[in-house]
């Protein structure tokens, strides 16, 4: 038997947004921003950097294995008991763990193609057999996944807001997908971008649908600035969570992070402060786009994802910004080559990012 299993040989190395180092060492530039990655632009909170500062002195020592005191915070915010709240580094250490946890032989997995490619690599890496739906409109096709479920169907993942488009199902469009699936079918419900979402009235929050078959999974690495420490959470039933607990890596997070979190859900005036500048940096970008008549995807998330004519022309767009010293994501490893996902900065990276597009366009004709 070989010592690797094929599926695993067939994987590509996860490709993230380039970092502003790298850029530096290959296009000798100093002054450079970075609009790839989806990060809260204002960094972490103050109280979480303190936080994390002072607990330094006690990194010789273990995590506590169970992460109570920021498992007991999660529960009181909202409202559940501790037993139905797990830890992770971050949503992809626990998507990780449901992975390891739950699938059996001949299981199945369903989700949409070219949606988060965090997921994909998961599920590629379980070697189960998964069945890729194509998105329909740049959203997820709800009624055609629903049409994929069978007896071997073990997994559903849904990212909503979905990463890269930015589109998220309504409740409307989750409570009837619901209804086709069997209890013993899990569905994850990717949140990382809850934050950005949750205003919104058609948004299906899914601390609502407290189904014993549905995993919530939520982050801090973005609208809380964290995700340099990875550190995520999740909401399921107890069964659910108590299994889950018994098959994660022992002591993770980490202890930073554990504080890290801890500390940032009570500074809900710098969230408060995210959000806003957020929706101003939002209407900003859309607001230029439109001038400059590019079309992009309208987002509930923090970044805005555009379309291009071409691969050649989305390819050239970023080279070209890049090495004006403004980092993007141009979305070919995603599945999307024409496509390019830019985050939301504070006011003055996105002004420096229309300006320099607008210079591309007009310097080499675009």
């Amino acid at each position: 038997m070989p010592l690797v299993p094929s599926y695993i040989k067939q994987l590509s190395n996860y490709k993230p947004g380039k970092p502003i180092d790298e850029v530096k060492r290959e296009l000798g530039i100093d002054n450079i921003i970075k609009l790839a990655s989806n990060e809260n632009p204002l960094g972490p909170s103050p109280k979480a950097k303190q936080a994390m500062e002072s607990i330094l002195r006690k990194v010789h020592r273990y995590p506590d294995a169970s992460g109570y005191e920021l498992r007991n915070k999660l529960s009181v915010k909202f409202n559940v008991n501790i037993n139905n709240v797990v830890l992770g580094a971050g949503s992809e250490g626990i998507m990780s763990t449901i992975m390891r946890t739950f699938l059996l032989n001949d299981d199945e997995l369903i989700s949409a193609e070219n949606s988060f490619i965090g997921f994909k690599v998961l599920a590629k890496a379980s070697g189960k057999k998964t069945k890729w739906v194509p998105m329909k409109d740049n959203r997820y096709d709800l009624n055609a996944m629903a049409k994929q479920i069978n007896d071997y169907t073990k997994i559903i993942y849904i990212a909503n807001p979905d990463n890269p488009m930015g589109t998220y199902i309504t409740k409307n469009e989750f409570e009837e997908f619901y209804s086709y699936v069997p209890d013993r079918v899990l569905i994850i419900l990717d949140e990382a971008y809850f934050e950005y979402a949750c205003d919104k009235k058609d948004y299906p929050d899914s601390m609502y649908y407290r189904y014993n078959n549905v995993i919530t999974l939520r982050s801090f690495s973005k609208a809380y600035g964290l995700g340099g420490v990875r550190i995520g959470y999740g909401f399921a039933h107890d069964d659910l969570i108590s299994n889950l607990m018994k098959v994660k890596v022992p002591f993770e997070p980490s202890m930073i992070a554990q504080v890290a979190g801890y500390a940032a859900l009570e500074d809900s005036n710098f969230l408060k402060k995210t959000i806003e500048i957020n929706k101003a940096g939002s209407k900003y970008l859309k607001n230029e786009l439109d001038t400059l008549r590019i079309s992009y995807i309208p987002s509930a998330t923090n970044f805005i994802t555009i379309f291009l004519e071409s691969e050649n022309k989305a390819k050239k767009i970023v080279d070209r910004l890049m090495k004006n010293g403004v980092i993007v994501r141009h979305l070919d490893s995603f599945g999307w080559p024409n496509y390019i996902r830019i985050s939301i900065g504070i006011e003055e990276e996105n002004k420096r990012f229309i300006s320099t597009l607008k210079k591309c366009y007009e310097q080499y004709k675009l």
